[in-house]
């Protein structure tokens, strides 16, 4: 059974935001007592959070869709729906999200970073809270708006200092396991190890985290054995350890070339060429792989290696090694930029922007608007209600889309679309309509919407022509 998952595609959706209520207070002997319908509540956010106990992405490989909870309607009285939940997702320390193109969105790093991945929809305004001077009891309520909905993917890497590479069976799991606590699986056959294994090491004053990396072969950065799959955990680490097997038994392979195979899928795997490196020939004990060593050793460090020789089973030159990575990871983190303290900045996203932009589409034959405002007053917008549309109207009027639609050159009965191409409501318009709270007639209802819509019967009219063509072509027979 799968124990360790470090990616997975997760689909998140943010709760929705509860309609507004349209109602009117009424009490005896008080017959005029004025809109009392309350607003909704806002939908949940879906969060995630950096939690440094979880280690593993197992959890949203069984169940990759979540979801927050809605906000509740507004009811009558004046009473507020209740806000939905928000759905907090703990993830490993060093998980990155990604959109389903690739794009990094956030690196989460250090307990307690949190990403909101789906931003819950806002409540709709009741009518109380849209009545005014001139439309003193509405006859309608604001919708509201959906929650974000999308699917992200989850990249886990491993945040440690030290990451341990070489090929299978060259004997990292054995180096791990008597350098730290740690306990990986151990046997004498290839890719005993396919998950990546985390030890921390103490030497002196420094304390420090390792990591064994699955055995890479030749072709790793190109996804063959399970190089792909996890070269992304030695991204972080701050010096990489060649460990190299002087005793193997494949008479074909010898510790420099290993080297040189293993330096190579890094190289092509990329972003690894300025971490410093070390050598450890391991398995000395062993009488050839100690001849092995010495054979080797004034050919690394003439590159310029810092060669350590070593046996995990003997528990020979393993206080060496441990304190000179500790050395090195010790000057990695001073050369660091020292960390200030989390400034918790609030920066709202604007409610108010009336930028919008009016293109013409000519497939579509429509002229087409977006904009954050228009766009969110269509999803608020209940067409079921005569006088909603009318308000709709209204409000698209005072932000000035009709003065647009005139400069881009639309006439009256030209169908106009508010929204993107999949999604987007379309209606015929009237330049010359007059707007305004003294244009309604009864609650609910909006005289203005009855006129004729010569765009839509142009439009009706050219489906019907080619209807009949269509029929009049499959009616033809030359014989």
């Amino acid at each position: 059974m799968t124990t360790f998952v470090d990616r997975v595609e997760l689909h998140v959706a943010a709760g929705n935001g509860g309609h507004g209520c349209a109602s009117v207070h009424r009490e005896k002997f008080k017959p005029l007592g004025g809109p009392d319908g309350g607003n909704g509540g806002r939908g949940g956010d879906v969060t995630l959070v950096v939690d440094q106990s979880v280690t593993t992405l197992l959890e949203y490989h069984h169940s990759p869709h979540r979801k927050a909870t809605n906000g509740q309607p507004g009811a009558g009285d004046n009473r507020s729906g209740k806000d939905g939940q928000d759905l907090v997702l703990t993830v490993p320390d060093g998980t990155v999200v990604l959109d389903k193109k690739g794009n990094v969105l956030a690196d989460l790093v250090g307990q307690g970073t949190t990403f909101v991945a789906g931003q819950g929809g806002r409540g709709g305004l009741g009518n109380a809270a849209l009545a005014s001077a001139r439309r003193k009891a509405p006859g309608f309520a604001l919708l509201g708006e959906p929650g974000e909905a999308r699917d992200i993917v989850l990249e886990l890497k491993t945040v440690a200092d030290v990451a341990l590479v070489g090929y299978p069976s060259a004997g990292k799991s054995s180096l791990i396991s008597v350098l730290s606590a740690a306990k990986p699986k151990i046997a004498d056959y290839p890719f005993t190890t396919l998950v990546p294994n985390l030890g921390v090491v103490t030497a002196g004053s420094t304390v420090y985290t390792i990591a064994d990396v699955p055995g890479l072969i030749p072709g790793a950065s190109q996804g063959r054995g399970l190089g792909l799959e996890f070269l992304r955990h030695v991204e972080r680490c701050s010096v990489l350890v060649h460990v190299l097997d002087t005793a193997t038994l494949e008479s074909e392979r010898d510790p420099v070339t290993d080297l040189d195979v293993i330096e190579e899928e890094l190289k092509q795997y990329g972003g690894l060429e300025d971490r410093p490196r070390i050598v450890v020939l391991n398995k000395i004990d062993i009488p050839d792989g100690q001849d092995l060593a010495d054979m080797i050793r004034p050919d690394l460090e003439e590159r310029g290696y810092q060669v350590f020789e070593v046996s995990a089973v003997a528990r020979t030159g393993l206080k060496e090694l441990s304190f000179a990575l500790a050395g090195i990871v010790a000057e990695a983190r001073a050369a660091k930029p020292k960390e200030e303290a989390t400034r918790i900045v609030i920066r709202p996203k604007a409610v108010d922007d009336t930028g919008f932009t009016v293109t013409y589409d000519e497939h579509e034959e429509v002229y087409r608007v977006r904009g954050e405002k228009p766009e969110r007053w269509v999803r608020q917008t209940d067409f079921n209600n005569d006088e909603a549309v009318g308000y709709l109207a209204d409000r698209l009027n005072r932000l000035g889309v009709e003065d647009a639609l005139m400069k881009a050159g639309a006439r009256a009965g030209d169908g106009v679309a508010i929204g993107s191409e999949d999604n987007a409501v379309v209606f015929d318009w009237e330049p010359t309509m007059m707007a305004g709270a003294e244009m309604l007639g009864r609650r609910g209802e909006d005289h203005r919407l009855e006129a004729p819509r010569p765009a839509a019967q142009r439009r009706r009219d050219k489906q019907a022509e080619h209807d009949d063509a269509q029929r009049e072509y499959d009616e033809f027979d030359p014989f």
